[in-house]
């Protein structure tokens, strides 16, 4: 499938679906030292070519920022207590207008664990604390990863156009996902 980013926005925080974890998982929040583990995730789903690439990415985008990292950095771990998905309930410009609204940021889930029902709980827990701080949400993706963008899309998230490029992404995912999105 071609690889063309998009932007979505989920225009209120409202009636956000809810998800257990299934037996054995349980949410925590990121802890001081948590930047290795997010980067040894974020690695293993080749969003970085090696864990000192995302450490370093890491610290470049969050390191002044690590009291609210505490606060919006999620992780799953599994019943041995090791951490193998994190998603960020983080912030940011969405328009350029100084405005600034929630953002879904680095959803990661280790390929040992995808298909375990992990993604729904740890984005439901991450739109709770959105939705703590604001009115709006959105999120960056590529049209690679149709199966996310089909979640995301079940929790209420639109497409946003902002680029020539959106009416090909979004013409291509409602083929592949065969489903009416726009």
């Amino acid at each position: 499938m071609k690889r063309i980013p998009l932007k979505m926005v989920r225009k209120d925080l409202l009636d956000i679906p809810q998800y257990a974890l299934p037996a054995g998982f349980k949410i925590r929040l990121f802890e001081k030292g948590d930047e290795h583990t997010w980067a040894r995730i974020e690695t293993s789903v080749e969003e970085f070519k090696d864990e000192q690439a995302a450490l370093e990415h890491f610290t470049k985008e969050f390191g002044a920022h690590l009291d609210d990292m505490a606060m919006r950095c999620l992780f799953i771990e599994n019943e041995a207590g090791e951490a193998i998905a994190t998603t960020t309930a983080w912030y940011g410009d969405l328009h350029g207008d100084g405005e600034i609204a929630g953002r879904i940021h680095w959803v990661g889930v280790i390929p040992d664990y995808q298909g375990k029902k992990l993604s729904k709980p740890l984005l439901s827990a991450a739109m709770n604390i959105l939705a703590n701080h604001h009115s709006t949400a959105y999120l960056t993706s590529q049209t690679t990863s149709y199966q996310a963008i089909n979640l995301y899309l079940n929790y209420g998230f639109e497409p946003l156009l902002t680029i020539p490029s959106c009416e090909e992404a979004w013409s291509l995912l409602e083929e592949t996902l065969k489903r009416k999105i726009k």
